[in-house]
């Protein structure tokens, strides 16, 4: 029965929907829940690291040829580049249509703390640790990714002598998958307890403004969710394809709208990857990655943060080399975001950074992430899934959907 297919996403969906209403009703009161929506948040990031880790791996040392490894990585890379080039443009065309920011007066608040990093600083931190203990932490993933792959591909080329640490991988994948479906029998109150407390907290101070903000981005990332994910199924599988991206995806949307994190949704994204059928190796290598470094939703956010700090310091937002260096900025922005709820801050800095933009324009745009960033993890994590379907029709073929799912 269909029914069975969406029961779960459904309850999920309801228990947002659930604790929305208890934020509206009870306001700050309903930060009492918060502590069972943390609990669940703490539960999905105590097992990404080693989920992570054991998923890339076995991936890798099962892969049959690092040729295969090496498309696998080609084709996954153009796909991301390509959508979210993609985002950018329509979250442009957006702004252009319905212009935000203009008028606004919003006092300068310089934060503190704020560490400059170089660009050579920036790249070494994010791809590398000085310490192996400093991979157990879910803020360096990239490094963790990094050594992962690392590993997955000494583990193959050790040959026999890896066959016994590839079995180890690939059942270590396995039981932190089991982790997963355990853990997700507590979602439903979880994700009601969160989001209880986070409209209970923000929900009143989404006006004003920054309401420009939150009704040109929430519409417009719901359609690329809606019709473009819809579009690139069907260029992956066709109808069939529709379809079986469709049965399985809203129970990770439900996670990344109620948890904000790409990585608190990529347990339930492996598990929706392989229901659709996207084969283990692909789904396994695109997934982690994507979580780290495909951010469609970050890319519409970082667009729309752009015209924003335009329109609040009266900069001229025209001409095609300024929508181009926005573009730019905006894949840019969508590749360093991190994975974690708020994790955006990096990405703000770049575009400050980059048009050198006084410090006080941070606060204006980390106010913008705050209110978009449900939905802007939704089609972040979704588009993952989506991405390694692409991946595996143009590695797999076009018949990749009728092999037998593992």
């Amino acid at each position: 029965m269909k029914w069975k297919a969406y029961r779960f996403p459904l309850l999920l969906l309801a228990s947002i929907v659930v604790g929305s209403v208890i934020g509206l009703i009870f306001g700050e009161k309903a930060n009492v829940l918060k502590p069972f929506g943390e609990i669940f948040l703490n539960l999905l990031f105590m097992v990404v690291v080693p989920l992570v880790f054991f998923s890339i791996t076995s991936a890798v040392a099962n892969m049959d040829s690092m040729k295969r490894l090496g498309r696998i990585m080609g084709s996954m890379m153009t796909v991301f580049v390509i959508t979210g080039i993609i985002a950018s443009i329509v979250m442009l065309l957006a702004v252009l249509l319905f212009p935000v920011g203009s008028g606004t007066s919003i006092p300068l608040v310089e934060p503190d703390h704020v560490e400059k990093l170089t660009l050579s600083q920036q790249l070494v931190s994010t791809f590398t640790v000085p310490d192996f203990v400093e991979l157990f932490s879910r803020k360096n993933m990239l490094a963790l990714i990094v050594f992962a792959v690392l590993v997955g591909v000494a583990t193959s080329l050790a040959g026999e002598a890896g066959r016994p640490f590839a079995k180890f991988l690939s059942s270590g994948s396995e039981v932190f998958m089991r982790v997963i479906k355990l853990i997700m029998y507590y979602a439903p109150i979880g994700l009601a307890a969160y989001f209880a407390a986070l409209i209970g907290s923000f929900g009143a101070e989404l006006i004003g403004d920054y309401a420009q903000a939150f009704l040109l981005y929430y519409p417009v990332s719901f359609a690329y969710f809606a019709i473009g994910f819809t579009l690139y199924a069907f260029l992956a599988g066709g109808r069939k394809g529709i379809s079986r991206f469709w049965k399985n995806i809203l129970t990770p949307a439900a996670t990344a709208l109620g948890t904000g994190s790409s990585f608190a949704t990529l347990p339930v994204n492996l598990q929706a990857a392989k229901e659709i059928g996207v084969p283990k190796d692909i789904r396994e290598t695109v997934l982690p990655l994507g979580a780290t470094i495909h951010m469609d939703g970050s890319c519409l956010s970082a667009m729309l943060k752009i015209a924003f700090v335009f329109g609040v310091f009266n900069l001229d937002f025209t001409g095609i080399g300024t929508f181009l260096t926005a573009i730019g900025i905006s894949l840019l922005s969508g590749v360093v975001m991190s994975g974690i709820p708020g994790g955006g801050f990096i990405g703000e800095m770049v575009i400050v950074t980059m048009y050198g933009l006084p410090l006080e324009a941070l606060p204006i745009i980390s106010a913008i992430g705050v209110v978009v960033d449900p939905p802007a993890t939704m089609v972040n994590s979704t588009g993952d899934t989506v991405a390694s379907m692409i991946v595996s029709r143009h590695v797999e073929g076009k018949d990749w959907m009728e092999a037998e799912i593992e």
